[in-house]
This record gives structure tokens, C-alpha cells and sequence, in this order.
């Protein structure tokens, strides 16, 4: 916890450092605000769910019916987070994420999966069906998943709220063309462009019971 939580805390404060000089003394004092935000602890609790694997799930906490509530998004190890600006990346990346899920017309109405003890899931994508098995690995908190149409890996990942499922931005693109059935279709396109300056990355659904 303490070395996450300084390594949290050192990001915003290179983040803070650079753009003071580049801005002046006005800029500092509102980076500064944002710099004692950095370092609360509720803050700071918020932070240490933006690395995939930190808190950790195991299968029994996975199963259950989850809704959808907003995009989703992790990195894939503490390093990354650690990056000048990381925690910031990724709450960016959920806030540019929103109207596009949006325009795709996912809701917690027609966006549910269901996780049983016996490897199997059923739920709906954009209200499109899918169903299948999983395999979850408690190790790395990664989840293989497979239908008729789809073989992917992703991972859980353990929030405020629930629990987040993420993907490589490029299998994510193929989850939302193949549940929708639509191909080229520049919203889905802009998906796989939100994350490409975003090193490790992963993004999703954000899921709460």
C-alpha cells in the first residue's frame, strides 16, 4: 500500500512540477490543489484501483450478475500508473470513453453479464446476446472467454463500485463490431484510436451488482 500510494503521489507531483514552469506561478497554485488531492487517502484508494491486479478478485467473487454503469479503464502494472499524469490518463481516457459508449447506445438497460460457478457466463453487449464459457486466473486476474463468434482474453479488475472488464482496446473494438454487427463504423473506429497514446492500457465496462 505505502509503495503504491508514494509512487501515486510522485506522478502528480512530476506532473505538477512540469506544468508550473511551463505556466507560471497561477497555474501552481491550482496544481498544487491537485497535488493534496493526490495525497488523501481517498484519493490516493481511488488511484490503487487503476492498476489491474492490486486488489484482487478471486473466481468466487466474480460470480454473480453485474450492470454496466460506466466505461472502464486500468493499467496493467504499477510503473505505468507511476508515469507523470497516469492516474489523470486514465480517468481522461473514461471521460473521452463516455459519449462514445453513449452514441453506441450501451446502457446498465441492455449491458449485464452473468458469471456462474460452473465456468459459464450469459449476458448482453448494446443488448446484443452473448454466451459461453470463461476461465479466470486468479494470478494475473486475467479471464479467457469464448463464444460461438469470439475467443478473447481480458481482464477483472476490482473498483470502488464493483468490478471493471477490460480489454486491449483492439479486442474491445472487436467485441462492440461483433455484438453489433457493424464494421467501419467511425464511433466504434474512434475506440481503438481513445487509448493508442495510452501505454498499457486496458479498457472496458465498469460493472456494479
Amino acid at each position: 500500500m505505502k509503495k503504491i500510494s508514494l509512487l501515486a503521489a510522485s506522478a502528480v507531483f512530476v506532473l505538477c512540477s512540469c506544468m508550473t514552469g511551463a505556466n507560471g506561478g497561477n497555474m501552481g497554485n491550482v496544481l498544487g490543489s491537485i497535488l493534496g488531492a493526490a495525497t488523501n487517502t481517498n484519493t490516493i484508494g481511488n488511484i490503487l484501483y487503476d492498476v489491474i491486479g492490486y486488489n484482487k478478485l478471486s473466481q468466487a467473487d466474480l460470480v454473480g450478475n453485474w450492470s454496466y454503469y460506466q466505461p472502464g479503464c486500468a493499467f496493467t502494472s504499477e510503473n505505468l500508473l507511476a508515469k507523470a499524469g497516469g492516474h489523470i490518463a486514465a480517468q481522461r481516457a473514461k471521460e473521452e470513453m463516455a459519449p462514445t459508449y453513449q452514441k453506441l447506445g450501451i446502457s446498465a438497460n441492455n449491458t449485464y453479464f452473468q458469471f456462474s460457478e460452473d465456468g459459464r457466463f450469459t449476458g448482453k453487449v448494446d443488448g446484443q446476446t452473448l454466451s459461453g464459457t470463461y476461465t479466470f486466473n486468479p494470478n494475473d486476474q486475467s479471464i479467457q472467454m469464448k463464444t460461438l463468434l469470439l475467443n478473447l482474453k481480458g481482464y477483472v479488475n476490482r473498483n470502488p463500485q464493483g468490478i471493471s472488464l477490460l480489454f486491449e482496446s483492439k479486442k474491445l473494438l472487436s467485441v462492440l463490431q461483433t455484438v453489433a454487427a457493424i464494421s467501419g463504423n467511425s464511433t466504434l473506429n474512434t475506440v481503438g484510436e481513445l487509448t493508442k497514446n495510452y501505454d498499457g492500457l486496458r479498457i472496458g465496462l465498469d460493472l456494479k451488482r
